[in-house]
């Protein structure tokens, strides 16, 4: 069964789920306007039979309480300072990391400043360097990405938000915890990509990499430009997957295909075997069906 309970860090309260047991822990981190129940088809799978899953409501996200100081707090590397804490609370000394979209870059800033990361997956994060030709390279120029970065959501900017996360099959509640995420985190994070502010260059950062770099990417991410990853030079690069039916939550709309490969790449971390990557550097996934 998994344990709920809530870690006291400098920046407030924070909500976590853990599946305990004695396996090697992974860590999963959601991305922006989101909850934990992002996670709920990876917590409702084998993994836990053989992993110890863990994630948290970001701050100002889900049952987790909102930063008593927004400007520090909630820039990436304030979020980063936070899963320092929360790990520090749990005994985590180091564990593989699966980061989605803002969880992702928190994931990768990680990587650059602690010890804690010993294998990194990221989805829906294209890992740039700060300033809008990063953003211009990593990701989609459209309406839709002004949603990223409103302070405030009507109800139907919510359900919007959703749909683009996670099609139309979305995690129950997941409307309420968008419209219940602190809107000032949007804010700061914008300022954290525009203009580098509490952000380290991430593009940089893996391409430094020591430890393996896996990308799960959905073909139709409306946010990210696919194929970015392709463009990098990532020495410690695992491999890249590209799931043909999915968005910008794989891990959500084909849980199956991507449960299999998070437990393939936490096994091979676990063993020191780094699988090699494809010549182009990617595998077409469709739906369900697992990679080879």
């Amino acid at each position: 069964m998994h344990r709920e309970r809530q870690i006291q860090t400098q920046g407030g309260s924070i909500n976590v789920i853990d599946s305990g047991g004695s396996g090697s822990p992974i860590v999963l981190l959601h991305g922006s306007a989101a909850s934990v129940a992002a996670f709920g088809r990876q917590f409702d799978s084998p993994l836990i039979q053989q992993f110890r899953l863990i994630a948290f409501d970001l701050p100002g996200h889900g049952e987790s309480a909102n930063a008593s100081d927004p400007a520090s707090a909630y820039s990436i590397q304030g979020l980063t300072r936070t899963t320092v804490e929360v790990l520090q609370g749990l005994g985590i000394a180091r564990a593989v990391f699966f980061g989605w979209s803002l969880g992702g870059h928190i994931a990768i800033e990680l990587m650059a400043q602690t010890d804690l990361v010993a294998g990194l997956m990221l989805t829906g994060t294209p890992p740039i360097a700060p300033g809008l030709l990063g953003l211009l390279r990593g990701f989609h120029l459209s309406t839709d990405m002004l949603l990223t970065s409103k302070p405030a959501y009507t109800r139907a900017d919510a359900e919007r938000m959703v749909r683009l996360s996670f099609g139309d099959a979305h995690p129950p509640g997941m409307v309420d915890a968008t419209l219940r995420s602190d809107g000032r985190l949007r804010a700061a994070v914008s300022k954290s990509f525009l203009h580098g502010h509490g952000m380290g260059d991430h593009r940089s950062a893996v391409r430094a990499g020591a430890v393996p770099i896996a990308f799960a990417e959905g073909q139709h991410d409306p946010f990210v430009r696919t194929g970015y990853a392709a463009s990098l030079d990532i020495p410690a690069l695992w491999g890249r997957r590209i799931f043909t039916d999915a968005g910008h939550s794989p891990f959500w709309q084909s849980p199956e295909t991507f449960n299999a490969l998070l437990q393939r790449f936490a096994v091979d971390v676990a063993t020191g075997y780094s699988r090699p990557a494809s010549p182009d550097r990617a595998q077409q996934i469709p739906r369900q069906q697992a990679s080879r």
